[in-house]
């Protein structure tokens, strides 16, 4: 671009400065504006991003169409999809009238969505389709809706890190990203800070017919070393209370100081943190040790299922040799039984079995929640009704003494 050319440029959109990167980002502006594709504009908070859309589209051949610059982030989530596809009648409360929304009513013409990086999911989707094919539905509404509009996105988002925590949406991003162009912060604009600060020096004394504020020396390079973490904004800003509140209309170092903030912020690019939300990183922790958890649970319960089919089994080879070989009067029970059918099976002690003759026994209950029941009932008793000792000794975990019990009806 000629410098000629450029020069008119600033003049006409009240743009001051001077530095490459600056520059770049105008050319690429006015490159681009005749080409009807979509544009991303990056940079922090405050450096001025708002002045490139208006310039796209007056450079545009939609020059002669509407245009509207829409804070995404200023839009209720709850009646943003109403403000950009329209409604109709009806759709919800306080809807007494179809209307047609932003992308309605700039047909033909731009729409500048300031901190796209804040559009709910549900609107990414919607606006995605606008993109694609220039269709939309209004909210309530079942008919397709065309429309002809031109987008050029603006935000302060790191959008590559909200594409990674699910934030945003990467293929609105690539659809958006036509065309990306890069506004620098103001402590990478070198000397346009100075400029940028006599600009607003004169105009609080022009607006308030006082006298202009002016720098030393000393105080034009502690203005460039400053971070910025406010860009233009806070540039401005302190310029202002310079000019009302500075008796000394000389600024010096030790005057500027009082207005320039010591704990200098983070400089990097902005993340969204509305109320409720969260990281995903955080969520996927919780979700891995859930599973964690389950799969816990799961070995806990193959182990029991383990545990009860080999009890199942040793009460089903004990009831077998007990029916094939009588036991004599003095011995004990089999010494292969399990615990559990030790406890269910009723034989008489050694003392007793000599002062008796042996009985024939009487056929034993096979119904293995009997026997369940019974060793349940016994492990309680001998130790007193502690459930933990109980069901220690019953090789068992407390989770499962407490599930047979409810089942049992012995947990009351």
């Amino acid at each position: 671009m000629k410098t000629t050319e450029l020069q008119n440029i600033k003049q006409r959109y009240n743009i001051v400065g001077n530095c490459e990167a600056l520059n770049n980002a105008l050319d690429v502006a006015l490159k681009v504006a005749p080409i009807d594709l979509s544009v991303l504009i990056i940079g922090e908070s405050g450096v001025g991003k708002d002045i490139l859309p208006r310039l796209i589209h007056d450079n545009s051949p939609r020059r002669r169409e509407k245009y509207f610059a829409i804070n995404c982030g200023a839009i209720p989530e709850g009646t943003i999809d109403s403000e950009l596809f329209g409604h109709v009648k009806g759709s919800f409360t306080g809807a007494i009238n179809d209307s047609q929304g932003y992308f309605g009513v700039a047909n033909k013409g731009t729409l500048f969505l300031d901190e796209v990086g804040e559009l709910p999911l549900a609107t990414q989707a919607r606006l995605l389709r606008v993109l694609e094919n220039g269709e939309y539905i209004p909210v309530g509404g079942t008919d397709i809706r065309k429309t002809d509009v031109r987008i050029v996105a603006a935000t302060n988002v790191n959008i590559q890190k909200a594409i990674s925590e699910g934030r945003f949406r990467e293929d609105l991003y690539y659809r958006l990203n036509q065309v990306q162009i890069q506004m620098p912060a103001l402590r990478d604009r070198g000397e346009d800070i100075i400029l940028l600060f006599r600009l607003f020096a004169m105009q609080m004394a022009e607006k308030y017919r006082m006298e202009k504020v002016v720098l030393t020396e000393e105080a034009k390079q502690m203005l460039m070393r400053y971070k910025w973490p406010g860009n233009i904004r806070q540039l401005k800003s302190i310029t202002e209370q310079l000019s009302i509140l500075s008796a000394d209309r000389m600024i010096t170092p030790a005057i500027l100081s009082q207005f320039i903030p010591q704990d200098q912020e983070t400089t990097q690019l902005a993340t969204i943190h509305r109320e409720g939300d969260h990281s995903f990183e955080n969520e996927r922790e919780i979700l891995y040790k859930i599973l964690f958890e389950l799969r816990s649970n799961v070995n806990d319960m193959r182990r029991e299922m383990t545990s009860m089919k080999k009890q199942i089994e040793d009460v089903k080879v004990g009831t077998a040799a007990q029916a094939s070989t009588p036991l004599p009067t003095t011995q004990l029970a089999p010494t292969n039984l399990s615990p559990l059918t030790s406890h269910i099976s009723p034989l008489a002690s050694a003392e007793d079995a000599e002062a008796e003759e042996y009985v024939e026994p009487e056929p034993e209950n096979l119904n293995v929640s009997d026997w369940s029941r019974q060793a349940l009932e016994k492990a309680l008793t001998r130790n007193g009704g502690n459930r933990k000792k109980a069901a220690q000794e019953l090789g068992i975990s407390d989770r499962t003494l407490y599930r047979r019990l409810k089942q049992y009806g012995l947990d009351k």
